[in-house]
């Protein structure tokens, strides 16, 4: 038997005019413009079920699928184009004359053009469906056509997304579809399934074996349907390539999943092009604004917050997130020169005044007003992004190492949940009233703050923050800086514990009336003697944020 190796001798069709087309298309998005097309090429279409009856019935000429198989579509579907008259006609190489003698033996006449995307199982998911719901979208014939076409690239064009319709039309109207035209979209083919596999994969894993082996219909909240796969894979379309990477030498471009509901999703309103490190600004934005219910503001100045800040109550909305704001900017005026800012309530015109005095690289919120949008469209280089709706958090998340990747589940807060009620007051006395509310807001705004974190919190608003250094008594000392005479009466959060007394010490000296922190060093007896000693409160948490 030859070796196909020796396939590599052949010499392939730098164009290839199709005769002869196969389309079967769950989106049929730019369908009818396509059968146009096809049809004025005088290229003959053959295709299956609901996408035959689409072009019958817009009035083009179309060949059904079981004319070409002699086999009716059965089992509800789930059997089309599962057949060798259809396959043969795929994968010959008719590059060999041998291929050509069998086709010709049976009878089989080859396709061209093959045109076909996979049942919607990705936005089945996402949509609430049930397991059978999910499990009819799992496609079978599907993919092994978009497979048989991408690996006879050499005489055949598979094209998987209705945005390639007009590119490969314009092709063959030209001549032909040009063989570096059918190598790239038989690559996309190929990672088209692989993603679709690999979503059809981690949702059995994550949900079906687990139900299966509890013997229960349904996955119970906290089982084993929450733990990490075997194998974990990434996946993402490529949305748009960016200027350069983080640095101007390196190469960049920004993916997006088809279920993602966040920055990667967002609209741009207006502005200049989004860069690599407005999008990680933007996302380390979107996670500090939107830990909080309240009407809340965060500025973000490389990946860490330079001020975060949630509305007073009684406030109408529009003058609640131009408060919210106000408070944040105050944090720290110097660093959010080129900030980036998130809101987690729609930007008002009171809002958008404030933002218009101050330079801002990009502004992230659910929606914008009309007249707020119409004041900072003046600002000409301001990027603007509405985030879609319902914005979803991450449930996990995933870090590059060199020779892979970390993945955990995400560190979020429970909205709406009083926090003070599970942690324990190790020293000075209950807090109350809006020492309450600080030490609840601080310790959510913390989470948001690169590591060593410290954040002094007063009225809802942070008043300094200690970020990134290698101790946390360095933190402490420049929150305390930051803060000046805010530092007075404000509260504290640290993102864990305090090895030592001498970082509380710092706060202590700087007039801070409270702390919370997670607790949990050697040292906590001599960490809460220093707070007892300067009548200040103190609770433990049990549990830390790190952010790295």
């Amino acid at each position: 038997m030859s070796s196909p190796a020796s396939h590599e001798s052949l010499t392939t069709l730098e164009r290839i005019e199709p005769k002869r087309a196969l389309v079967s298309v769950s989106d049929k998005s730019g369908l009818l413009e396509l059968a146009s097309g096809l049809q004025a090429a005088g290229v003959e279409i053959v295709s299956t079920g609901s996408t035959a009856k689409t072009i019958r019935e817009a009035g083009f000429d179309v060949t059904d699928v079981q004319q070409v198989t002699g086999f009716p579509e059965s089992l509800d579907g789930r059997v089309k184009t599962l057949h060798p008259g259809v396959h043969a006609g795929i994968l010959a190489d008719r590059r060999i004359a041998d291929h050509l003698r069998q086709l010709e033996e049976l009878g089989i006449e080859p396709f061209e053009l093959i045109v076909v995307n996979l049942y919607p199982f990705v936005e089945t998911v996402a949509s609430g469906a049930d397991a059978p719901a999910i499990i009819e979208q799992i496609d079978i014939g599907g993919p092994a056509l978009v497979r048989a076409s991408a690996k006879n690239f050499a005489n055949a064009t598979i094209v998987t997304s209705p945005s390639d319709y007009t590119r490969v039309l314009d092709e063959i109207s030209g001549g032909g579809v040009t063989l570096s035209t059918r190598r790239a979209l038989a690559a996309a083919a190929f990672q088209h399934t692989s993603s679709y596999d690999q979503a059809v994969g981690a949702w059995f894993a994550s949900h079906i074996l687990e139900v299966e082996a509890a013997g229960a219909t349904e996955p119970a909240a906290g089982s084993a349907s929450d733990a990490l796969p075997s194998s974990f894979t990434i996946e993402g379309d490529q949305l748009a390539v960016l200027r350069y990477g983080e640095n101007s030498h390196q190469v960049a471009a920004v993916y997006g999943r088809v279920d993602g509901r966040g920055i990667a999703q967002a609209e741009q309103l207006h502005g200049k092009e989004m860069s690599y490190n407005n999008y990680v600004d933007a996302d380390a934005a979107l996670r500090a604004a939107f830990d909080h219910t309240s009407p809340a503001v965060a500025i973000i100045k490389h990946a860490n917050p330079c001020g975060i800040a949630i509305a007073p109550e009684g406030l109408a909305p529009a003058e609640a997130i131009a408060e919210a704001h106000r408070r944040a900017h105050a944090c720290d005026p110097v660093s959010a020169y080129g900030g980036v800012v998130a809101a987690n309530r729609e930007v008002s015109l009171e809002m958008a005044q404030t933002l218009a005095k101050i330079f801002t690289e990009v502004v992230i919120a659910p929606s914008f007003a009309p007249e707020a949008l119409e004041a900072l469209r003046a600002k000409k280089n301001v990027r603007l992004l509405q985030l879609p709706a319902d914005p979803a958090p991450e449930e996990r998340e995933v870090r590059q190492i060199s020779g892979g990747f970390l993945v955990q589940s995400a560190d979020r807060f429970e909205p709406s949940v009083s926090l003070i009620e599970s942690w324990t007051l190790v020293a000075g006395a209950p807090a109350a009233g809006q020492t309450v509310e600080d030490l609840e807001f601080a310790w959510r705004a913390c989470r948001a703050v690169k590591s060593n974190a410290i954040l002094l919190a007063a009225d809802g608003a942070s008043v300094g923050v200690g970020m990134g250094q290698v101790n946390r008594v360095d933190s402490c000392h420049l929150a305390v800086s930051r803060a000046g005479e805010r530092a007075a009466g404000s509260v504290a959060a640290s993102d864990a514990f305090f090895p030592f007394a001498d970082g509380l010490e710092v706060l202590l000296e700087a007039g801070v009336s409270a702390v919370v922190q997670p607790g949990g060093s050697i040292r906590d007896e001599e960490v809460i003697a220093a707070a007892e000693k300067a009548g200040v409160t103190m609770y433990f948490t049990g549990e830390r944020h790190f952010f790295h």
